[in-house]
């Protein structure tokens, strides 16, 4: 019987997709012949695994898990490659079993999820067992999981758009009201502190040349700038955001008025910053009729 060793059984892993353990237990029937393994994995999972892993995952779903005593709260977003395969009952059950596993054992970052043992058993292993089942590239991509002395809120629409929310003081209402005010109106960040100093330069860029095009005095450029970067900050950070359900009055207002603070929080949409693949089937029709 020949020696089974670590790397081995790494590189068919790579190769595949298939879980760790089918990938040991697959050059162990084959004597340790790789190529006759990946046959015997090809048999079992078909060749979804390897095939998917390539592909561009920019679908999938955000997903939100607050323990009881709502002291934690994690926000997860896995991606597929169709919103298919994110209505898919396994999918959403193994999205639904990875957030809740983060949020009870706080694994270090996104490469951690691999050791992560689930309900089901380990992450990593389920994952690859699903990508083999359904066909598709599954991949968790970014958590973010808070813990406080206050209360954790989430709001997810629809499995598209996600918020985690770290509120001090107020009650369960007003932390939904600001959940959902989030997702409606994306700030960028809680205040003008949290906005990147190089968006700020670039905004006032912008309105400086702006203001030279429509012939405005040069002594006027710089409080034209300083003007609308006042304004574009309003607009972005929480805080001057005008209230989703009353626009008379700001976020700072409102939390004012219940006596309550916002320690942090954290927005997802699903496939943001992803490039999708775009497929020109004209140009496919083409090829093909050339064959």
């Amino acid at each position: 019987m020949a020696e089974i060793t670590a790397s081995m059984v790494k590189d068919l892993r790579d190769r595949t997709d298939a879980p760790m353990m089918d990938c040991k237990k697959a050059l162990t029937e084959a004597n340790g012949d790789s190529a006759r393994a990946e046959e015997i994995l090809r048999v079992r999972f078909g060749n979804k695994a390897s095939k998917a892993a390539g592909r561009i995952a920019a679908e999938g779903i955000v997903i939100a898990h607050v323990a009881q005593d709502k002291k934690t709260g994690t926000l997860l977003e896995v991606n597929s490659e169709t919103d298919f395969c994110a209505k898919n009952e396994d999918f959403l059950k193994y999205a639904n079993e990875l957030v809740t596993a983060i949020n009870e054992k706080n694994p270090s970052n996104i490469e951690a999820l691999t050791n992560l043992t689930m309900l089901s058993g380990n992450a990593e292993d389920i994952r690859a067992q699903l990508v083999g089942k359904i066909g598709e590239n599954i991949t968790p991509r970014r958590f973010i999981r808070y813990q406080t002395n206050g209360q954790i809120v989430s709001y997810v629409h629809s499995g598209r758009i996600g918020v985690l929310l770290d509120l001090q003081g107020g009650d369960e209402a007003l932390g939904k009201d600001l959940a959902m005010h989030i997702a409606a109106n994306k700030p960028k960040a809680l205040n003008a502190s949290g906005i990147d100093a190089q968006l700020i330069e670039v905004e006032k860029r912008v309105a400086i040349e702006k203001a030279k095009e429509a012939g405005k005095p040069e002594a006027m450029l710089e409080k034209i700038a300083e003007g609308t970067v006042q304004k574009f900050l309003k607009e972005v950070t929480l805080l001057s955001q005008p209230f989703v359900k009353d626009d008379k009055i700001t976020i700072e207002q409102l939390l004012k008025s219940h006596n309550a603070s916002i320690n942090a929080f954290s927005i997802y949409s699903v496939g943001e910053g992803i490039e999708k693949a775009v497929v020109d089937y004209a140009a496919e029709v083409a090829a093909a009729a050339k064959v």
